[in-house]
């Protein structure tokens, strides 16, 4: 008999039961705490809990018994082999043999005192789990769980109330069954509620992918670079909460934290759907839509062909004509290599550009014009790259957008740091980043880890138009002197270097031929462990 200062006791641990379960994100740690509480609150000694799988079957979840001391399931880590218990036979009748679907099907309670004389259920698979494991199953109390619509979801059964006093097995009082009723209905409503969040932190994150899905259908160069940021921000950031020494040993990130930045990640460049796609895929000086490069070669052609007819009128000697056209294929050439944009332009190259630039042809028109239009010299005389100072303009806009984009959207408290996170990326320690200008001190650490994996993949990346993707050794160089002009965060740079950031990254993300022997102490701003 249950007195009424027990049943108070019991009735107050499950309130705090209640409160436990609502605060657990984790969806096997939260089975497993319904469980283990159902067994606390009615002295059980064992106990199963079934998921409702489409309707058609329960899946077993956890399963407990201290006596066997039996563990599956749950967060043990030891799987469950047994097979789904089915509601319906092969002729789509109810299976209310089975105690368990039989609670499932009727969503009505089941109290048994002793499965071995109980009648209309089949235990015979109880009684050979017995045999085998030489345990006696006697008392049952079998409990659907029901969600705030009503709806079954689960069933939680409890196996062999142990009798505090005397130590025996009892049966389950009413008061057991009324307090496990009331468990399984705040189990249950916390259950659905933690699903619920899943499936919207799945649609949201698939709305992301899509985005980015946008972008790598717009252009396969930010595609991919939308999807190797993220992992390299995460693998930088688990890499600082993990050291134990420097000035960043008493960073930490909960799991709320990780799910953070984790979305800022795949976030960061969202605002690259309003970059125009030939400005984004511009692989060469001339390329617009199109390489028109391929037009100053027809006006070469059109020069060759116009010395060609003063030679044949005797405009010029055949001496004369010969080295014009050699000149031509030479100006030619120069130009085509120029149009790449892979090495950093000499002043006597830019001369040369303006000096063919003033080569005299007739177009279409029979107009005599200068060999270059105005913007096509501006193009060709691109120091570095295949951007002019207006083209990036238009790329950095993207983060102005992405930060725009960002800050329009109602963000939970959990995620309110996105967009700080996410649009800091192109900032400098040093404050002569962008779009604001900020300074290491007014950035987040979460924001400095984004901004050097965006620069390392950058430099890495395989996949760009423009350029081939640079070795570890020639990637590491240049995020060194990075660290040493104030570019990026200095600390986050030695745990990069220190926790072999840049080999796991390689891994996983570079070309075989990129992957070379770095020799760390050739590699500017890098600070060996003997000082």
């Amino acid at each position: 008999m249950v007195t009424v200062e027990e049943l108070f006791q019991r009735l107050e641990q499950l309130n705090g039961v209640g409160a436990a379960l609502s605060q657990e994100r984790d969806i096997n740690a939260l089975l497993e705490r319904i469980l283990r509480a159902a067994k606390e609150i009615t002295n059980a000694d064992g106990g199963t809990l079934y998921r409702l799988i489409d309707g058609e079957k329960l899946q077993f979840e956890i399963l407990l018994n201290d006596s066997l001391g039996i563990a599956l399931g749950g967060v043990s880590g030891n799987p469950i082999t047994f097979y789904p218990i089915k509601l319906y036979d092969e002729n789509n009748a109810p299976n209310k043999s089975m105690i368990a679907a039989y609670a499932a099907l009727t969503g009505d309670t089941v109290n048994i005192a002793d499965a071995y004389t109980a009648e209309g259920f089949d235990f015979s698979g109880t009684r050979a789990f017995d045999k085998k494991t030489g345990y006696r199953s006697t008392s049952f109390l079998t409990i659907p769980m029901r969600d705030h619509e009503n709806e079954v979801i689960g069933v939680l059964q409890l196996l062999n109330r142990i009798d505090p006093t005397g130590g025996g097995v009892t049966e389950f009082s009413d008061a057991d069954q009324r307090l496990a009723e009331s468990l399984a209905s705040q189990a249950a409503i916390a259950l659905t509620n933690r699903n619920l969040i899943l499936q919207l932190e799945h649609l949201f994150e698939s709305f992301i992918n899509v985005m980015n899905t946008a972008i790598d259908e717009k252009s396969p160069y930010t595609g991919g670079h939308c999807q190797r940021v993220p992992t390299l921000t995460m693998m930088l950031a688990e890499a600082v909460n993990a050291t134990a020494q420097g000035p960043l040993a008493d960073f930490t990130m909960t799991d709320k934290d990780r799910y953070e930045l984790k979305i800022a990640g795949l976030l960061h460049d969202c605002g690259k759907v309003t970059t125009p796609v030939h400005v984004v895929d511009k692989a060469t000086k001339l390329e617009t839509i199109f390489d028109r490069i391929a037009l100053v070669d027809t006006r070469f052609e059109v020069l060759k062909r116009d010395a060609e007819i003063g030679m044949l009128k005797g405009e010029m000697s055949k001496e004369s004509y010969v080295e014009l056209l050699a000149q031509y294929d030479e100006d030619r050439a120069f130009l085509r290599r120029n149009n790449v944009g892979g090495e950093f332009m000499r002043d006597e190259d830019i001369e040369r550009v303006k000096r063919i630039a003033k080569y005299r042809w007739r177009d279409v028109s029979g107009a005599e014009t200068d060999f270059l239009t105005e913007e096509e010299l501006i193009n060709l005389t691109i120091r570095a790259g295949t951007l002019t100072g207006e083209e990036r303009q238009v790329i950095n806009h993207h983060i102005i957008a992405t930060i725009k984009m960002l800050e329009a959207l109602p963000w939970p408290k959990h995620l309110k740091n996105v967009p700080e996170y996410a649009g800091g990326h192109h900032e400098r320690m040093d404050g002569k980043g962008y779009p604001k200008g900020l300074k290491r001190e007014e950035m987040s650490v979460q924001a400095r880890v984004m901004g050097i994996a965006d620069i390392f993949e950058a430099l890495t990346a395989r996949d760009r138009p423009y350029k081939k993707g640079k070795t570890l050794t020639e990637s590491l160089e240049i995020l060194g002197k990075f660290k040493l002009n104030g570019h990026v965060d200095p600390d986050l740079f030695d745990v990069f270097i220190r926790e072999k950031v840049y080999m796991k990254y390689a891994e996983l993300f570079m070309n075989p031929e990129q992957i070379d022997q770095v020799d760390l102490a050739k590699i500017p701003g890098v600070v060996l462990a003997d000082g």
